[in-house]
């Protein structure tokens, strides 16, 4: 299946421009007057970086997000923009998003078919959840289609141009920063790059592939060294790593791996007296890391888990040592809930102690159809693996792996959100190489 390029009709930038509007009037309607949940965090960190650091130094060592999305904000944060700007950004990303979708689509697929896909892009639903918040689901799910036009370019392009393959290593090294997840999946794509060069060494395309990796690597190193320095740990990325990990250990049968503030705070989305049986299977492990009583002092102060001595990377030591115990005890229980991690990233369910409500179902329909069609397509690429393009296989290997590494932890909606793009992108090359729609209609 050759990869094959189509010529638009209109200027990308042009033909999506309306959609800015709507995105602009959503941002408008529906943002919050006041900062919510993990906004504070971002914006500390955008704050630290105007005043030259990231992180306050031990104890108070917190490092649980990367400093991608953090770098974007911190100019405007110096100029001290209001908040509605920051959040005016998702904006222009999500356009940007839908605009480099299209653009690598029209390489592979007609003009129609591209234009379809870029549209069920343009106005998936989940995404409009997030746009109304400073949060960097929105940045990343734009740096995903950048990271597609770029690989498609560099594999199937028949001028070797060395800044593509610049532009995607550029790329995958501040997603990685971004969301640290894609850390370690640029370190699984090394491995198996490697594993496979073993193997045919001769493959160009794998050679590419450690270039790739080479400038997500140049990018990235600067923040291992720097939590290196931190916290004397190799290859750290983010210390909430044990956070996510210990609620997915969850051994209890009325719970499915969900997250769950270590507040214990009362949610009214929750069942009446949930709280008070998170707080028995839970409050105890929590007790082991604010064990000392400045600590406390400091916790109650604040409000809030972050400036804790407690917390960052002790924490993340200490529910990291429990969840393994958790999983060594209760394996069937955790692959339980790594199950129903896939339900929560795909349609927000199961949910632990949550009463049931109508807007569960707004996933159903979108999502519930990209599912059914990426079976078939997943059938349809092992039956026709030797003869698809190598940039498609290699999309699709990454975003499986960050699908498998995000089942594991305590992961939502959001987090599949990211991946869309590329399994539409994916969707649409198989669509249009393996099925043939005719509607005829006859009156006889």
């Amino acid at each position: 299946m050759e990869l094959r390029k189509t010529t638009s009709p209109a200027n990308p930038f042009l033909l999506f421009l309306p959609s800015v509007v709507i995105y602009l009037i959503i941002i408008f309607v529906f943002s919050k007057s006041t900062n919510y949940g993990d906004e504070i965090r971002y914006l500390n960190y955008a704050s630290n970086l105007t005043h030259g650091f990231y992180s306050y130094p031990k104890p108070f060592l917190d490092l649980g997000d990367g400093p991608g999305y953090p770098l974007i904000l911190a100019p405007l944060i110096a100029l001290k923009v209001p908040i509605i700007i920051l959040k005016l950004l998702n904006a222009l990303f999500y356009y940007i998003s839908v605009v480099f979708l299209f653009k690598a689509l029209t390489r592979i697929v007609p003009f129609k078919f591209a234009l379809i896909f870029a549209l069920v892009w343009a106005f998936y639903p989940s995404t409009f959840e997030e746009i109304t918040y400073v949060l960097p689901e929105v940045f990343a799910s734009s740096l995903i289609p950048l990271f597609i036009f770029f690989i498609v370019k560099t594999f199937e392009s028949k001028k070797n141009e060395i800044r593509h393959t610049i532009g995607a290593g550029t790329t995958l090294g501040y997603l990685a920063l971004t969301k640290p997840i894609f850390g370690y999946v640029l370190l699984t794509l090394i491995i198996i790059t490697m594993l496979l060069m073993l193997v045919n060494r001769s493959k160009l395309d794998y050679k590419k592939n450690l270039i790739i990796f080479l400038f997500a690597s140049i990018i990235s190193i600067p923040w291992l060294m720097y939590t290196y320095h931190m916290t004397d740990k190799v290859f750290y990325w983010s210390s909430f790593g044990g956070n996510n990990i210990y609620w997915m250990s969850s051994p209890y049968e009325e719970e499915y791996g969900d997250w769950f503030s270590q507040k214990f705070k009362t949610d009214n989305e929750l069942v009446p007296g949930s709280i008070e049986k998170i707080k028995a299977h839970h409050q105890k492990d929590f007790e082991s890391i604010f064990q000392n009583k400045q600590a406390r002092k400091l916790f109650i102060k604040n409000d809030s888990i972050y400036g804790s001595p407690y917390t960052g990377v002790i924490q993340d030591d200490i529910l990291r040592d429990i969840a393994i115990k958790n999983i060594k005890s209760h394996p069937y229980k955790f692959l339980q809930n790594c199950i129903s991690n896939i339900g929560r990233m795909l349609f927000n369910y199961p949910s632990s102690y949550t009463l049931q409500k109508p807007s569960t179902l707004k996933r159903l329909p979108v999502n519930g159809i990209i599912v059914v069609v990426s079976l078939f397509c997943l059938v349809m690429t092992l039956l026709n693996w030797k003869k698809i393009s190598f940039s498609i296989l290699f999309l699709l290997c990454f975003a499986l792996i960050y699908f498998g590494g995000s089942i594991a932890g305590s992961a939502e909606p959001r987090m599949f959100t990211m991946i869309v793009p590329i399994i539409l992108f994916w969707i649409a090359y198989i669509l249009h190489n393996t099925v043939q729609i005719k509607a005829n209609f006859s009156t006889d």
